[in-house]
């Protein structure tokens, strides 16, 4: 029998029967906490586990029972923000209350598109009567027409036909994503005797195994999956849309903010994933139906963001700078005081500072923004395309590439709930379409690159142009004069690559068009044949450079030779002509393949060359491996490249 994992999440007002109606299904009371018991209410996050055949295939469903005081809506969005499907709960004799509502706006807001409505206590009151309330109620919402299932945990009645409608709401869903990103976040964290730290929470996004290495962020700490249990069985690995409770022996529980341990709010994921987010875009939404009390969601405004099952404070700024009313939806930037493992794709809750109202749901556009670039036309262009299409991997990385330009492949999108096979998809038809350009894992917009290519091309030309006596121009001249244009992660070296793909060639520190020679200038010509005759009469002992370039027509001449290869500088004294210098080395190695290691009298004799020549040449021969001196004599070394 194949099984397939998903999350089921309670919600819905105080005293409707939640915690009931969940052990009513699974057997299993999600109420763990003493107070809880005393005090007959959730008070924080509990949890079970409901097998649902159908079809040969079952159904494994971890429930998370959230809390319906409204002291405690903050636990209720830590357990339900990784949720497949909702169990919206409404009790028959009360009907529906203010927390059904706000849980209904906190349910829209993550975007859990699918419920099953439970009318409990129907032993109590007419069902009937209380399901076509309940109904109207729902009009509007993205429940309207979700299925509504009277029910009597105290009797039992009903329970059968919740089963069966939870089992045919689940057969609807795609199985939870695998995009090779896994995250947990964390919603309990304790120790155990023997085992060290153990944290619990909902994975998605990828897998986790035991032996696996992996992060807590916002820390960044280096730990080692020791041992994992799902629905308390051992495993050796678990997947998305599954609960889990990981053994982390390196890690401590947090007793404090700041002390360095696991707490509610952590995500523990994989070294790769990326850093958390101080600043992020997003799409905010407000729903129409807020009730009158609800406060104004201002520019500036100080609020907390609650994102997986943690939260922060933050501001909000809008783009129009002004309010979101309800029923309204507008692009922002939110910042955070503290960082969270963000994605493109992520939705947040927002709420006020008090955490007395739900505010806004926002869907992450951009999970690596700035305050600085918010306002900006590029910025705009960006958040503007990805809240037309804020599902379309295509238009993000159109969107990305857009705004800055380049990109690497194996890290484009990283932070996002897209995977490396959607990305790559999506690149791959950029390129085919002509849009982009690609060099291996280098990416760059198509238009924008072939401009950064002319306009070097253009700098290259103007060099020639004005000084056609030097062999090129200076690479980092080159950079210099693109600017900014030409920097960022391997633009200047894949630009200087594909130029010299398309008629350019590197020389040494210089790059210039290859059909480009450089010439002497017509002043400097007389004095460059001067200066090369004086090395012509004794090529293997010339005179000295002051000797050789005795006034500065004769220094300019003797520095454009050097620059272009045909003389070879062995010191600041002495200069010799490239074809003497290559004449000197073949001649050395023979007489040393012949004769064995020689000295230095048995090479200046060979070469009919002075000390003052010998040395230098000889050193620079050494220096570049192509002989190896040994005391006083000079054998042939491992490099022998004329």
């Amino acid at each position: 029998m194949t099984s397939t994992s998903f999350i089921l999440a309670t919600a819905g007002h105080v005293d409707h029967g939640k915690s009931a109606l969940v052990k009513a299904l699974t057997g299993t009371d999600p109420s763990r906490l003493p107070q809880e018991k005393a005090r007959g209410i959730t008070i924080d996050l509990g949890f079970a586990h409901l097998a649902l055949p159908m079809d040969g295939q079952e159904f494994s469903v971890g429930v998370i029972d959230v809390p319906g005081h409204e002291d405690f809506v903050k636990n209720m969005v830590a357990g339900v923000g990784s949720i497949d499907l909702a169990l919206l709960v409404v009790a028959a004799d009360d009907g529906w209350m203010p927390q059904t509502e706000e849980h209904l706006h906190i349910l829209t807001y993550l975007g859990v598109s699918r419920a099953v409505v439970a009318l409990t206590k129907c032993d109590l009151t007419d069902a009937a009567a209380a399901g076509k309330a309940l109904r109207q109620h729902l009009q509007g919402s993205i429940y309207a027409d979700a299925p509504i299932v009277p029910t009597s945990s105290l009797t039992g009645f009903g329970l059968g036909g919740l089963r069966d409608c939870l089992t045919r709401e689940l057969a609807k869903l795609p199985p939870p994503q695998d995009i090779g990103k896994p995250r947990l976040a964390v919603d309990r964290a304790f120790s155990l005797r023997g085992l060290g730290t153990v944290v619990t929470g909902t994975l998605t996004g990828g897998k986790l195994q035991v032996g696996d290495s992996v992060v807590a962020r916002q820390g960044g700490t280096p730990l080692r999956v020791r041992m994992i249990q799902n629905h308390h069985q051992g495993v050796a690995g678990i997947g998305p849309g599954q609960r889990a409770a990981l053994n982390l022996p390196e890690a401590n529980v947090q007793h404090r903010a700041g002390d360095g341990g696991l707490a509610r709010g952590h995500v523990i994921t994989l070294p790769d994933a990326g850093e958390p987010s101080r600043i992020f875009d997003v799409q905010l939404t407000r729903l129409a139906r807020l009730p009158a009390e609800a406060p104004p969601l201002r520019h500036g405004e100080r609020l907390r963001v609650h994102h997986g099952s943690g939260s922060s404070a933050a501001r909000v700024y809008l783009k129009n700078a002004g309010e979101l009313l309800p029923g309204g939806s507008e692009v922002a930037q939110l910042r955070m005081e503290t960082p969270m493992l963000i994605f493109a794709g992520d939705r947040v809750v927002l709420r006020d500072a008090s955490a007395r109202h739900t505010l806004a749901g926002g869907l992450v556009l951009d999970p690596e923004a700035s305050a600085r670039g918010f306002r900006t036309e590029a910025q705009q262009q960006l958040l503007a395309a990805r809240t037309v299409a804020p599902c379309d991997p295509a238009v993000f990385v159109a969107s990305h590439l857009a705004r800055h330009r380049v990109a690497q492949r194996s890290t484009l999108l990283a932070k996002s709930v897209f995977s490396s096979r959607q990305v790559e998809d999506a690149v791959n038809g950029r390129i085919a379409a002509g849009a982009v350009m690609a060099r291996g894992d280098f990416l760059a917009e198509a238009e924008w690159w072939k401009k950064l290519g002319r306009a070097a091309a253009a700098i290259i030309d103007e060099e020639h142009r004005k000084h056609p006596n030097l062999q090129g121009l200076d690479i980092g001249r080159l950079a210099g004069a693109l600017g900014s244009e030409g920097k960022g992660p391997k633009v200047f070296e894949t630009l200087i690559a594909d130029l010299c793909q398309n008629g350019f060639v590197k020389v040494r520190h210089a790059i210039q068009r290859q059909a480009h020679q450089a010439a002497l200038p017509p002043p400097l010509q007389a004095a460059g044949a001067r200066v090369l005759a004086a090395l012509a009469l004794k090529p293997f002992d010339p005179p000295s450079r002051s000797e050789v370039a005795p006034d500065l027509p004769a220094q300019q001449a003797l520095r454009f030779f050097r620059e272009s290869g045909q003389i070879i500088e062995l010191n600041p004294d002495v200069v010799l002509t490239a074809e003497a210098h290559q004449k000197m080395r073949a001649m050395l190695a023979a007489f040393i393949n012949q004769q064995g290691p020689a000295k230095v009298s048995d090479l200046r004799t060979l070469l009919g060359s002075s000390r003052r020549i010998m040395i230098p040449f000889l050193e620079r021969c050494d220096r570049e491996g192509f002989t190896r001196r040994n005391g006083d004599l000079r054998s042939l070394g491992s490099v022998r490249k004329m």
